[in-house]
């Protein structure tokens, strides 16, 4: 009998034993950052790892996340012991003036030609990161505190993202004994370009200083940006802050009065009020900016002048009495310097209809940047939004609407071509004639009309729905699930000497000495870009093992030292999936993509006997939590 899958992502996992099937004629796919039956898919000490961008010379960027738990409870010993055999519990990041502020968002880059090994995560610190598995001369971690993240790299390595300000601090003044600082930063977001000789250019926003005109008193908020995609004239797209928004502006004046309230016994600094409502809750934050989509011409000397930074049109013209928050966002951008993204916007002229909606922005005959709107609306009954995310130079643009279909509301992708006068935006057939309920989500476009993107893959309306990467061909209008048109190898199966496929068994040593096995299994989730010549990057599930943990989220150990794995009523490993960055690229020679037929039964999980000692020290080491009661 099969183990069955009862944590979170079963219903994922049960879509995937079910999801091969039909080949198409669309390119076969193999994965090509696969290193014994595992992804290698993230940055060391942390649970997750995503490829965001691809080039033309096959080098990627992307974000590692979930920092793992490297810290010990135990008072009276320090064991260590690898944990990348199986799924534990991440560090809980949690944002608090009261507590020191630790990242847990990780940059990275990946190549074809790494010269010490093909497409790994190597991390890459920008504003003073340091990796999360980092010590200092005492063996202590090191504490870091920027989360950085790249969205985007053209093909003379330009980087472009995000990051955070460095935690500060400021002496406590208050009740809690045990309370030593308050901890706040100077800005929560901030846009950067990395240029290929490690150049750091911050791109500030115009907005970052609050001033209250009735006593002049100044407050440094920091305002935000962020930086999503840059072009080969090394044009930067993004978005940042350009004033802040009226009920902002009054939670402020709020933090002035009580830090200056004479009265208070600890009055609170205005630094610190100030953080906590920078600080998301539930959901939202309490500081909201007037945000404006931007871009940016980096010069040959790896500088900005301020006469390169424009900011480009929102689509409509705000009353100036109006207290709303208005929005536009720059988030891709083709080599013509068009760039593509969202802005609110009056649609057909009608300030009653206000929307957020799919736009473009191009240069007009003078040089000056125009918006564009994209009109979402091909249906009777209402769109309630649109997004574009890349164009290509072609002038298609891709991106994805909110309407209810079937009573429910979905996201669809969508193209539009700015070239065409006529044009309406197109919404392709996926895995059905018609438009089906499975929402969808382009991002990325290549010149060839190749789009990717991720895809529902089930119709059940009571339940949670899996995702599958997809790539759709404009050229004739072929959508496939990209997990349909893998090789056999990039599934986790193996090739006996018959000819036959299985899933190749992964052995786990358990806590009680035992070997566990269970099938080795990669499935596409997300693919986030295409490059010119085919090769996908993105985002993949591959299947681990489960460990067992408390109630406080401490890994628990076996008697040899080891953790002990989560067990089904069979004896066998509990499985699920841990998210990896992933490479794919168009197979060599005369491969098929895999099917049925290809395979055989998969052999009932083994437990076997106890395991070698001497597997402990072939396995990387991680600080422990706690050991199991005897």
């Amino acid at each position: 009998m099969k183990s069955k899958f009862d944590k979170a992502l079963s219903v994922v996992a049960l879509s995937v034993l079910g999801a091969i099937g039909s080949v198409q004629a669309a390119p076969v796919y193999e994965i090509v950052n696969i290193e014994d039956f595992d992804l290698k898919g993230n940055v060391d000490g942390t649970s997750r790892g995503y490829a965001l961008a691809v080039n033309a010379n096959n080098e990627l960027v992307g974000v590692s996340k979930g920092k793992k738990k490297l810290s010990v409870d135990d008072e009276d010993e320090d064991d260590v012991i690898d944990v990348e055999d199986g799924i534990a519990p991440e560090e809980a990041i949690v944002y608090s003036v009261f507590l020191p502020i630790v990242a847990n968002n990780f940059t990275f880059t990946a190549e074809e030609n790494d010269p010490e090994s093909p497409w790994s995560p190597n991390f890459y610190s920008i504003n003073g990161t340091t990796p999360p598995t980092e010590v200092d001369d005492e063996g202590e971690l090191v504490v870091n505190s920027v989360d950085t993240y790249f969205y985007g790299m053209n093909d003379s390595e330009v980087k472009v993202g995000s990051y955070t300000a460095p935690e500060k601090t400021i002496d406590y003044e208050g009740t809690d004994e045990d309370q030593e600082f308050w901890y706040y930063r100077d800005f929560e977001l901030r846009g950067v370009a990395v240029t290929a000789d490690g150049t750091e250019i911050e791109l500030v926003p115009s907005y970052e200083t609050y001033v209250r005109e009735e006593d002049d008193f100044v407050v440094e908020l920091g305002g935000w940006s962020a930086a999503a995609a840059v072009n080969n004239n090394n044009l930067v797209a993004g978005y940042a802050s350009t004033d802040i928004i009226e009920y902002s502006a009054g939670r402020i004046d709020d933090c002035i009065d009580a830090s200056q309230n004479e009265d208070a016994e600890f009055p609170v600094p205005v630094e610190i009020c100030v953080q906590a409502d920078q600080y998301p809750s539930n959901g939202t934050r309490n500081i909201s900016y007037q945000t404006r989509a931007h871009v940016w011409q980096i010069e040959a000397d790896n500088t900005i002048p301020e006469d390169n930074i424009v900011e480009l049109p929102l689509g409509l013209t705000p009353d100036e009495d109006s207290t709303l928050n208005y929005i536009a966002q720059g988030l891709g951008i083709n080599n013509d310097g068009v760039v593509v993204g969202r802005s609110h916007t009056y649609r057909n002229g009608k300030e009653d209809d206000l929307y957020q909606d799919a736009a473009y922005w191009q240069k007009d005959s003078n040089g000056d940047y125009q918006y564009n709107w994209i009109d979402p609306d091909i249906f009777s009954d209402t769109v309630y939004s649109s997004i574009a995310y890349d164009i290509n130079d072609n002038g298609i643009v891709i991106g994805s609407l909110q309407k209810y279909i079937s009573g429910y509301l979905r996201e669809k992708f969508f193209y539009y071509d700015i070239n065409d006068p006529g044009a309406e935006i197109v919404i392709p057939d996926d895995f059905q004639d018609g438009i089906s309920d499975l929402t969808s989500k382009p991002k990325s476009i290549n010149n060839a009309g190749q789009v990717v993107g991720n895809i529902e893959v089930t119709y059940d309306k009571d339940k949670p729905r899996p995702k599958a990467a997809f790539l759709f061909n404009m050229n004739d209008n072929e959508f496939i699930n990209i997990n349909d048109n893998l090789t056999c190898e990039s599934k986790g199966y193996e090739q006996d000497e018959d000819g036959n496929w299985s899933r190749h068994p992964i052995e786990v040593i358990d806590g009680d000495g035992s070997i566990l096995t269970y099938g080795s299994e990669f499935y596409v989730v997300e693919a986030n870009s295409i490059n010119e010549e085919g090769t996908i990057v993105g985002t993949a599930f591959v299947r681990k093992p489960v460990y067992q943990y408390d109630t406080d989220g401490n890994l628990i150990l076996g008697e040899n030292g080891t953790p002990l794995f989560e067990i089904d009523g069979n004896g066998d490993p509990v499985t699920s999936f841990l998210t990896r960055m992933v490479v794919l690229k168009p197979a060599a020679g005369n491969q098929e993509a895999c099917t049925e037929s290809d395979l055989v039964e998969d052999e009932p999980y083994e437990r076997k006997g106890a395991a070698s000692w001497a597997w402990l020290f072939s396995l990387p080491l991680l600080w422990l939590r706690r050991r199991k009661a005897n």
